[in-house]
């Protein structure tokens, strides 16, 4: 997709806080007065991160991605038309953000019923994403697809999470059984030197490797060979996304927070989080954003999950991401949203142009609770939906904010993924926090080793073995 100076400007994405302010909630809302109360707060975090942007050690490598994958691209373009050519499935494996960015991104850019479509109508192989280890989700993969057949990626920086690498064993079992070379099959995204998907691969005899760099962390990493490659397969415009990625980053230059679309979200969500609003609700209006909201909460949970600061000093901090769609969670959640606690932030992700507008036709004239929708187009439905549903949470007194997409593309992907990394980035830099580590979830995945006999596990399977149910608490 190219596009011109003059498409870039109608494909920006805005952000839409009226909705946010006490001149339209009331007291219930942030006034001026407190907006600019925290611009010192969030120029200290802008500064921040604009002073380690790049820093591997600080795992803000992901900063760069738009600017420093040239090489990578065009070897990804090459390798994705080989897999067309030859394969009839491709196949992710991996968990986390190695699973979700794909997932999104699939979603979002391809037809929503992309794998049942004849392969003429196909920009690609039939595609699905294991990132489960489910056993029935396993075996009721391989009743659809030919193993030998297939192109698997396996994702995995260490080539030690369980769950990849329980998936990989299951694979090359059976691509062994059926006789195929394991290494023409696979295509590892990995560590560039360390792990034990490099030893697998000098094993094999050299497997088709990318590299998820040392700064970048499963989170953070849609925009590296982990989703570029899989979006590049299905023949998604992956210069076009990182292009989107940054037209935002520049926007994202400034420390002033009315220009910055990332950090005045991120100062937003931060004065609501401190004012008990600890939940965030994601509502994007469109099937094909609907896993930016899986995306999304994995982003801001993990980032900002935290129990302690930079400094040392005892936190518990964080806003729990619910995700919902419109308008299909009008009907289920946005009751509790409208008559509940206050104690959310609503955020509306928009389209100004669906890609099908599909018309409704005139009937049912001597039903007026119907005949009204006649002449009308579904597109023209859904956004007064999504206007309607934000105007009543708003007399409801319930703080919401609105990002608008123009369109759905690669472009405005690119700009939507790299406004919530900044903004994520930001928010934590404003609650002095380490915004990249997941401390509690290396908790669970070492009582997982424990319970199923890894090495060097002993203390924390003694401990598993003194915390057996009670069973006096089981009904």
């Amino acid at each position: 997709m190219k596009l011109s100076e003059e498409q870039r400007k109608e494909m920006r994405i805005t952000v839409d806080y009226t909705n946010m302010t006490d001149k339209r909630l009331g007291g219930k809302g942030i006034s001026a007065h407190t907006l600019d109360a925290h611009k010192k707060l969030a120029k200290a975090a802008h500064a921040y991160v604009a002073e380690n942007r790049g820093k591997d050690e600080l795992f803000m490598g992901w900063t760069e991605l738009p600017y420093n994958q040239n090489e990578i691209v065009a070897d990804i373009l090459a390798t994705a038309k080989l897999v067309r050519r030859k394969f009839e499935n491709f196949v992710v494996l991996g968990i986390g953000g190695s699973a979700l960015g794909p997932i999104m991104a699939f979603n979002a850019l391809c037809h929503l019923h992309y794998n049942d479509l004849p392969k003429s109508k196909r920009r690609g192989p039939r595609f699905f994403v294991e990132d489960n280890v489910d056993p029935v989700r396993m075996k009721e993969l391989l009743d659809v697809i030919d193993v030998s057949k297939t192109c698997f990626n396996v994702i995995s920086k260490s080539g030690a999470t369980s769950e990849t690498m329980a998936q990989y064993l299951i694979i090359s079992d059976l691509l062994q059984k059926a006789g195929v070379n394991i290494k023409e099959n696979v295509i590892f995204t990995t560590d560039a030197a360390r792990g034990n998907l490099v030893k697998i691969s000098a094993r094999l005899g050299g497997v088709k490797s990318y590299v998820l760099p040392d700064g970048v962390g499963g989170r953070f990493s849609e925009l590296s060979p982990v989703g570029l490659l899989p979006a590049a397969v299905l023949g998604i415009d992956i210069k076009t996304m990182l292009k989107g990625a940054a037209a935002m980053d520049k926007r994202c230059k400034t420390a002033d927070l009315r220009k910055n679309p990332a950090l005045l979200c991120a100062t937003l969500q931060y004065i609501a989080m401190n004012d008990g609003k600890n939940i965030g609700v994601l509502m994007p209006y469109s099937d094909n954003l609907r896993y930016i909201s899986d995306w999304y909460a994995q982003l801001w949970a993990e980032s900002l999950g935290k129990n302690v600061t930079l400094d040392g000093k005892p936190c518990h901090v964080g806003q729990t991401p619910v995700k919902a769609l419109g308008v299909t969670d009008q009907h289920s959640q946005v009751q509790l949203y409208t008559e509940g606690p206050y104690d959310k932030v609503v955020t509306f992700l928009s389209v100004g142009s669906y890609k099908e507008k599909m018309p409704i036709p005139h009937g049912c004239e001597d039903i007026p609770d119907v005949s009204f929708l006649g002449g009308h187009t579904m597109e023209e439905l859904i956004q007064a939906e999504n206007r309607a549903t934000a105007f009543a949470l708003t007399k409801a007194g319930r703080m919401n904010y609105t990002i608008h997409l123009p369109a759905v593309n690669e472009y405005t992907l690119g700009q939507l993924l790299f406004l919530f990394e900044m903004q994520t980035a930001y928010a934590g830099a404003m609650f002095n926090i380490d915004t990249f580590n997941q401390p509690g979830v290396e908790a669970g995945k070492k009582a997982t080793f424990a319970l199923l006999g890894k090495p060097g596990y002993d203390l924390q399977r003694r401990e598993l073995e003194n915390s057996a149910s009670d069973p006096d608490a089981i009904v």
